[in-house]
């Protein structure tokens, strides 16, 4: 009898073979004289060989779904396994809007009209601006088409970069070793690809260097060539890191600038990178710049309010 091993990598077994094994029962099913065994991270499966070269490519075709959609229900397989190819059940790019469909199958779009324009500028240029408030979706739009254009093989890497500005970028006097000094500052970071990306998947693009998490002092001397470049909370960033950053953009990559100018965290007297930057490149061909406000907040509702009150005494003074 001939056998086939599949074993499941960068994704968890409980998710892929379902609830008590069962997409693993639908399996069987749908091939009733093969005999399929599902333990630890492999399916094994024991039958004929024309049989088990179908079973192979079906399988090759669900965990493409679930790579694509990180979900996999009754429907999705039913779908995948009568379809001649995978043209017959997947959804086109533009389909409602989506951007990525995240961890558990949550639908990650645009919400606001603010934030669709961020969508359709970063489309049409190599290097954007999205400047607003806090919660009103920048970085989590951003690192968004960042995993969408990686799926999409569109760019090789993510590289996610802000600058640790409250440590002044001098982490020394940090307890722990470098990932531990630097991770509170790259947590929102985190955030986003958790909701976007399947643990291990995630821990294998760390690991492999496909997602990069890293200070905006580690991009020094870099070219960033094939890849998706976010740098977060850009308002806290020097001229000299500014100039820097801008300049390290290689062929086929995409920069995202995000920040918010009503937050700097810098010494006094030093002028905001972000702020300049606007200023100097605003009329460059290439280069979106798209502002965000409170009606893009998304957080809860008191977060308007807040934006809102503290708004009119800055007015005031």
């Amino acid at each position: 009898m001939n056998e086939i091993i599949i074993e499941l990598e960068e994704i968890t077994p409980k998710e892929f073979f379902g609830a008590q094994n069962a997409n693993i029962e639908l399996l069987k099913k749908y091939f009733p004289k093969l005999k399929i065994v599902a333990r630890g991270n492999k399916i094994k499966a024991f039958g004929d060989e024309e049989l088990l070269e179908e079973f192979d490519r079906r399988i090759t075709m669900l965990l493409k779904h679930y790579a694509k959609y990180n979900k996999l229900d009754e429907n999705a397989i039913e779908r995948v396994l009568t379809s001649v190819s995978s043209e017959d059940y997947n959804t086109s790019k533009q389909s409602g809007e989506v951007i990525v469909h995240g961890v558990g199958g949550k639908l990650i779009k645009a919400q606001t009209a603010n934030q669709r324009k961020l969508v359709e500028s970063m489309r049409k240029n190599d290097m954007v601006f999205a400047i607003g408030p806090a919660g009103t979706g920048k970085t989590y739009t951003g690192v968004a088409l960042a995993v969408q254009a990686l799926k999409n093989k569109e760019v090789k890497r993510i590289i996610l970069t802000r600058p640790a500005v409250e440590a002044g970028e001098n982490l020394g006097f940090l307890p722990g070793d470098l990932k531990e000094k630097l991770d509170p500052y790259m947590q929102p970071l985190y955030d986003a690809l958790r909701d976007m990306i399947a643990p291990e998947k995630l821990a294998h693009y760390i690991e492999n260097g496909t997602i990069q998490i890293a200070p905006l002092a580690f991009m020094r001397g870099r070219t960033l060539d094939n890849a998706f470049v976010i740098l977060d909370e850009g308002q806290n960033t020097t001229h000299a890191q500014m100039k820097m950053f801008l300049t390290r953009m290689g062929k086929n990559a995409k920069f995202l600038l995000t920040g918010d100018p009503g937050q700097i965290d810098l010494p006094r007297r030093t002028i905001s990178g972000l702020k300049e930057a606007m200023l100097i490149l605003k009329n460059v061909e290439g280069v979106g710049m798209i502002f965000l406000d409170e009606k893009d907040v998304i957080r809860h509702k008191l977060v308007k309010k807040i934006i809102d009150a503290y708004k009119s005494i800055e007015n005031r003074g």
